[in-house]
C-alpha cells in the first residue's frame, strides 16, 4: 500500500486540481455582488440518510481556500446520519466560503455514498471474518477520496494503483504464456529491480489453483467469479499458503454466501462504481 505522505500528496494533487477547474481566474459570481470585506456563517445540512464521510477533506479545502476561515464540528467521519442533522459550521470572508462551496459539496456527497454502501457490506460480513475491499474501478483523478471513504465505511483498501502492489489478472497470465511463467517472471523482475511488492494472482478455475500453488512467494490468490461450491473447494485447496480473495459480481445478496465459504476478503467495484450521490447543502445561517 501507498504511504501516508504519498496519500497526502494525492488529496493535495486533488484539491489544487479542482480549485484550478472550478475557479480559473476568479469566482465572478462572487466577486460581482459581495464586498471582499464582507464576512458570512454556513453550516453543512444533511439532507438524506446514512454514513458521513469527508468532513476531514472539507477542512482541508477550506485551509487552502483561505486559511483563515473557522469550522466547528458538530459530527465526526463515520458517523450515521439523517434528515436534518448539521454536519458543521464555517465562518470566514463570505468569498472565500463560496469559493469552497462546490468541491466541498461534490467531494462529500460521493463519499458519503460510497462510506454507505461500504458499511452496508460490512454489517452483512458481521461474524464472518472476511473483509470487503475496494478496486482500481475508481472515478478518474480522485481515487484517493473514494479509497479514503472506503476506510471510513469501515472497508479496507486493495492496491492504491498499478506501482504498489502485482496483481497478476486473466490477461498477464495469458500474455505471458501461463500461470506458473507469469510468476517466475514476476519473481525475477521484483528481484532484478530490487522491488519489495506483494503477489496476487488470480485463478479462473480449480486447475488453475492447483497450479499457482505449485509457486512459492503468492500472498492472495483471487477466486474470481467462482460459484459457492467451487469457492469452498479452492478455500481448503489453499488451507495456510495463502491469503484468499473472492471477486466477481459480488452484491449485497450474495456477498454472505461468499464470506461462509471461508474468504479472507472480498473486492467490490461496486463500492466505488455503483453509488447514488448523498444530498448535502452548505446553507448560509
Amino acid at each position: 500500500m501507498i504511504s501516508q505522505a504519498q496519500f497526502d500528496t494525492e488529496i493535495d494533487l486533488i484539491i489544487r486540481n479542482a480549485i484550478r477547474e472550478d475557479v480559473g481566474d476568479g469566482d465572478h459570481s462572487s466577486l460581482a455582488c459581495i464586498p471582499d470585506t464582507a464576512r458570512g456563517k454556513a453550516k453543512l445540512l444533511v439532507k438524506d440518510e446514512g454514513v458521513i464521510a469527508g468532513i476531514e477533506f472539507a477542512k482541508k479545502v477550506f485551509e487552502y481556500v483561505d486559511p483563515d476561515m473557522t469550522i466547528e464540528t458538530l459530527i465526526e467521519d463515520g458517523a450515521t446520519v439523517k434528515y436534518g442533522d448539521i454536519a458543521f459550521y464555517v465562518e470566514g470572508a463570505s468569498q472565500s466560503i463560496l469559493k469552497a462551496e462546490r468541491l466541498v459539496l461534490n467531494a462529500m456527497q460521493r463519499m458519503s455514498a460510497i462510506a454507505t454502501k461500504t458499511r452496508t457490506f460490512v454489517d452483512l460480513l458481521e461474524g464472518t471474518g472476511t473483509k470487503i475491499l475496494d478496486t482500481r474501478k475508481t472515478t478518474p483523478g480522485i481515487r484517493a477520496l473514494e479509497k479514503w471513504a472506503v476506510k471510513i465505511g469501515g472497508g479496507e483498501n486493495h492496491r492504491f494503483a498499478l506501482y504498489d502492489m502485482i496483481m497478476l489478472k486473466d490477461n498477464h497470465i495469458d500474455f505471458s504464456g501461463g500461470i506458473t511463467k507469469a510468476i517466475n517472471k514476476t519473481k525475477q523482475y521484483l528481484e532484478d529491480t530490487g522491488r519489495d511488492l506483494k503477489i496476487i494472482v488470480e485463478a479462473r478455475n480449480l486447475q488453475e489453483i492447483e497450479e499457482i500453488l505449485q509457486s512459492s512467494g503468492v500472498y492472495r490468490i483471487l477466486i474470481d467469479n467462482f460459484n459457492y461450491e467451487d469457492t469452498r473447494k479452492a478455500v481448503k485447496m489453499i488451507g495456510d499458503q495463502c491469503l484468499t480473495e473472492s471477486s466477481g459480481g459480488i452484491n449485497e445478496s450474495t456477498v454472505r454466501h461468499y464470506a461462509e465459504c471461508g474468504v479472507d476478503y472480498i473486492s467490490s467495484g461496486a463500492l466505488t462504481h455503483s453509488v447514488y450521490n448523498m444530498d448535502l447543502s452548505l446553507k448560509a445561517v
